[in-house]
């Protein structure tokens, strides 16, 4: 055995006895040896890793933040963090790569480094308008009704948060605003799904999407067409009490909406619109101003 240890570490000591396969073995360590150099002299080819000043480097990636390229503007301050990780300016890059990415409608990838900066500078000054961006990252993503709603909720949530956190902010000030438009996006959703399944004749399933807009989402546009929907599928049930319950509802809150009207006709078979005179002044001015 140690014979054998002796012979492969020292090939010349039996060279008289060597077979093929020791043959193929060394002619294999050379190839290997010669890659091996050959990798060497590769990575000395390789651009050799310059430290800028952050100064500089900052500078650099604001000015092509500037010129809306967004995407070097990114990498510079990210480049910025890494070389000077210690510094007062790492965290101000990180967030401003967040920005980049966020110009650059790289979403995700703004969300990931803002969810970054949010864990490691909860304290920082400007912790208020990074969740702020992220809620908004969110928030650019919301996408037509008829798709899946997913991103929707993330803006709402990140920015009922915004609201929560930093309510005397302009932040929360232009949060609420959106929030707004995210719930009415959300109601559409279910009018959406609402209507398809009265199309269908699915009763039941059309009311407890019509149910889920009134009672979550009372403050939106889609309320009044909820409740003439809900008055349409008892009706098509044959729950006259609960028809007339709903439109008595919609009629108290909503008076002078369309969907009040046909509600109502349906319930009595009374139009309340009131016929056109043709020759009245009221027609002809009203006309020619819609």
């Amino acid at each position: 055995m140690k014979q054998a240890l002796f012979e492969l570490s020292h090939p010349s000591a039996a060279a008289s006895s060597r077979s093929p396969w020791r043959r193929t073995a060394i002619h294999v360590f050379a190839a290997l040896g010669i890659l091996g150099l050959a990798a060497g002299c590769s990575s000395d080819d390789e651009e050799p890793y310059i430290e800028q000043p952050v100064e500089e480097l900052y500078n650099g990636a604001t000015d092509q933040l500037l010129q809306s390229n967004f995407d070097e503007a990114a990498r510079l301050y990210d480049e910025v963090e890494r070389q000077h990780p210690y510094s007062v300016w790492a965290s101000k890059a990180q967030l401003m790569a967040a920005y980049a990415f966020y110009q650059d409608n790289k979403y995700d990838d703004a969300i990931n480094t803002l969810d970054r900066f949010i864990q490691l500078h909860p304290g920082n000054k400007d912790i208020a308008y990074a969740y702020y961006l992220k809620a908004i990252s969110f928030y650019e993503q919301i996408s037509d009704v008829a798709r899946d709603q997913k991103t929707t909720r993330q803006a709402l949530d990140s920015l009922d948060e915004v609201v929560r956190r930093f309510p005397e902010t302009k932040y929360a000030r232009d949060a609420e605003l959106k929030i707004d438009l995210a719930r009415d996006h959300l109601a559409g959703k279910h009018m959406e799904i609402g209507r398809y399944y009265l199309n269908r004749g699915e009763y039941l399933a059309a009311i407890n999407r019509f149910r889920k807009v009134i009672e979550d989402y009372q403050t939106t546009t889609h309320v009044p067409e909820a409740l003439h929907r809900l008055v349409e599928c008892y009706m098509s049930l044959g729950v006259i009490t609960e028809a007339q319950a709903t439109a008595s509802v919609l009629g108290y809150n909503f008076p002078g909406s369309e969907w009040y009207v046909d509600s109502y006709a349906l319930l009595t078979g009374e139009d309340l619109r009131p016929e056109e005179a043709e020759g009245s002044w009221i027609s002809r001015v009203w006309n020619s101003v819609i």
